[in-house]
């Protein structure tokens, strides 16, 4: 299982961001992609998440469970997936936690696997396409919070594209230089 674990911060209270990481439909329509579909009976949410990367495109259908400790501002996603071709299987458990007084610190931690073709680029960038994907959550939930706050209090975000192959592996590249910058400096000193 590949490891993840990650912090960004939102310019926005907890008890502003909280909210709307409890509901689903507003963290899918901020993750470029993300699509749901529909909840099941058990409470799964079913939907689908597609990356374009250059002239391929992989659309991963499956469901995702959410357990919701709301005093502690808590959430453990369990999700699974498989590929449209059939071909590759994607498996991820994430803690995600909000903290802070002014502004929102988000942590993520856990891991994903994913089994099949998919599997090798998934070992060699995932990391970096997770951090990037992140970071557009980020800017998301962002952009839903000063529209709320502007006069829109049921605004619901646009939904973001699919996860656009220049922009996301830009950003995963941009992520993976700065780590290795930062090993040939720690290296050097």
């Amino acid at each position: 299982m590949i490891q993840l674990k990650e912090q960004i911060s939102i310019a926005a209270p907890p008890d502003e961001v909280w909210p709307l990481i409890s509901e689903p439909a507003v963290v899918a329509a901020c993750i470029p992609g993300a699509e749901l579909n529909e909840l099941t009976a058990d409470g799964a949410h079913r939907g689908k998440v597609t990356f374009k990367f250059g002239p391929t495109v992989a659309v991963f259908r499956g469901e995702a469970k959410l357990t919701y400790d709301h005093p502690a501002k808590r959430c453990l996603i369990e999700a699974r997936g498989i590929d449209q071709r059939g071909a590759s299987r994607a498996r991820a458990r994430f803690d995600v936690t909000a903290r802070g007084t002014d502004a929102t610190d988000l942590s993520l931690e856990g891991g994903f696997e994913v089994a099949g073709p998919l599997e090798m680029f998934a070992s060699a960038g995932g990391v970096h396409v997770a951090r990037a994907l992140l970071a557009e959550f980020a800017a998301n939930i962002g952009r839903v919070i000063e529209t709320r706050r502007t006069g829109g209090a049921n605004a619901m975000p646009e939904q973001a594209p699919a996860a656009s192959g220049t922009k996301i592996l830009g950003r995963a590249l941009l992520d993976g230089a700065r780590g290795i910058i930062g090993k040939n400096d720690k290296g050097n000193a």
